[in-house]
């Protein structure tokens, strides 16, 4: 099945099965219209259920997991990815491999159409009756329209202007691309749905108003400025909503471990387990070395698609980001690579020939390390390709931070220094000293440090790129700090967005080359 939007569509109208995961099986409804399924709420429900597995599996899972976490000034492909060069070292390289035709952008675009065709069927469904707060339908609508905003929001944030899946309208604006300013309107739309009528508590792994209220003010604080829709005192007032919602901070080390999933901080949390929901993302990220030395029962081991930038692991004295005492790094990042008193050997990998580029025993992303996969444990999983714990995308002091930085905007600098020492506090075991404490500071230098400060606290979360894209800083930072880009000296502003998928272009008469982002062939 192609997998263009107008495919998608055509095939979920149809009722046809797509690569949406989990829905209900259609035999079940031959003979019934669509009307009269969607009017079963028990349908829409487990309909709603398979839609949120498939946001799982389809973008934060196995390869496509690390995919948005490099090409930034955090995170960039380990060397033996990028020693051939080619499409897949354009993802840091930013040169004319990275272009219509490169496939895992492709992926990543087509993986996240099928969720929100899927989340348009129950919006259509439901808000073709009268909404009342606080009844199933209203929940389930609440639920649908964070889906399909969320989804969006990435989709605007990395490509620019994108067709919208509006089913009542869809007949009059074709499957284009639709204006900046519409996008980031329909954005915002859906995620006051989602704030408004979501439910204020829900089983893990769905949303409630309070991830509603979050992504709207990520939404707020994101639009581009030219649509008019950048508004910090409107995003500031929704993160203070979720701040009288019952979320805390707790243990840095509790966001990451197993044992403890679902915290008090947790807003939104995709689940997942060891069987047969793994997320592979260890696999993907842990060290070769690692896996070549003790073999795939390693927890830590894996295949160096991303490691951390030099920025990003080092000490400030080093030129990089971390301050003496600060709890995350240690949580954050792999630094040791010793297993049960032993130390790998570089040798057991030289035929890769990487020379002074070799980067699989440097400091990896540890949040997605499952120690209940290591061979030395007596679960008989003994692979890390089984990682399983959750993964946090939208957390209490995402939300802390966002809100600093809008009261910074709104010439409210002190008042946001003393929410950003709320979160350092924490990273410092509640017990912040003062020569870490932040103090008085202009408006720009806040900017500046509220970057680092997000990386230091949601380093490998997925969020860098969208923050350097939303504060004007990805080219300049991304230039400066990711090797592979600064020695390939091509990142270009236009890179700022990635290329529209020439698949898409040819088989959907509403996309023409014209339409492509500029700078792309």
């Amino acid at each position: 099945m192609k997998s263009t939007i107008k495919t998608i569509m055509a095939a979920m109208l149809a009722g046809v099965m797509t690569s949406c995961s989990g829905f209900l099986d259609e035999d079940s409804q031959m003979g019934m219209t669509e009307a009269e399924i969607y009017s079963d709420l028990t349908y829409i429900e487990s309909n709603l259920t398979g839609i949120y597995s498939s946001l799982r599996d389809n973008t934060r899972s196995d390869e496509r997991a690390w995919f948005l976490m490099t090409g930034t000034d955090e995170i960039q492909r380990g060397a033996l990815q990028m020693k051939d060069g080619g499409e897949n070292a354009s993802l840091d390289n930013y040169d004319a491999n990275l272009n219509s035709m490169t496939n895992r952008v492709k992926d990543q675009w087509n993986a996240r159409y099928p969720v929100v065709t899927a989340a348009a069927k129950i919006i259509r469904a439901l808000e073709s009756n009268e909404i009342k707060e606080g009844t199933k339908e209203a929940e389930l609508l609440g639920e649908a329209c964070f889906i399909r905003g969320f989804m969006d929001l990435e989709l605007a944030s990395y490509w620019g202007e994108i067709p919208l899946i509006d089913l009542e309208k869809v007949a009059a604006t074709g499957y284009g691309r639709q204006s900046l300013t519409d996008t980031w309107n329909f954005v915002i739309s859906d995620l006051e749905k989602a704030a408004n009528y979501a439910p204020r508590s829900n089983d893990a792994g769905r949303a409630t108003a309070g991830a509603g209220y979050a992504m709207l003010g990520k939404a707020y604080m994101a639009a581009p400025v030219e649509t008019g829709l950048r508004d910090f005192a409107k995003a500031a007032e929704c993160f203070e909503k979720v701040m009288t919602m019952g979320y805390s901070l707790v243990d840095y080390a509790d966001l990451f471990d197993y044992r403890t999933p679902n915290t008090r901080e947790s807003i939104f949390e995709l689940q997942f387990n060891n069987n047969p929901n793994q997320n592979k993302i260890q696999f993907q990220i842990g060290s070769r070395v690692a896996q070549n030395w003790w073999s795939d029962g390693c927890y830590f081991a894996g295949y160096d698609h991303v490691v951390i930038t030099e920025y990003g692991y080092k000490s400030v004295e080093e030129g990089g980001i971390w301050e003496s005492g600060d709890l995350r790094r240690e949580e954050a990042i792999r630094y040791d690579f010793s297993y049960y008193g032993e130390i790998p050997d570089l040798a057991c990998v030289s035929w890769e020939d990487l020379g002074e580029d070799h980067d699989e025993l440097k400091p990896h992303v540890k949040k997605y390390e499952d120690f209940r996969t290591d061979q030395h444990t007596e679960n008989g999983i003994n692979n890390m390709w089984n990682s399983g714990k959750n993964i946090p995308l939208l957390r209490y002091a995402d939300v802390l931070l966002c809100y600093a930085e809008c009261l910074n905007e709104l010439n409210r600098t002190s008042d946001a220094v003393e929410i950003v020492n709320q979160v350092r506090n924490r990273a410092w075991g509640f017990q912040l000293p003062a020569d870490k404490k932040w103090n008085t500071m202009g408006q720009e230098e806040f900017r500046t440090r509220i970057l680092d400060e997000r990386m230091r606290e949601l380093i490998g979360e997925n969020w860098r790129r969208f923050d350097l894209i939303r504060t004007g800083k990805f080219v300049e930072y991304v230039k400066e700090r990711n090797k592979w880009a600064k020695r390939s000296g091509t990142i270009d502003p236009h890179n700022t967005r990635y290329p529209i998928p020439n698949e898409e272009i040819e088989q959907n008469e509403d996309i023409t080359p014209a339409d492509q982002n500029a700078g792309y062939r």
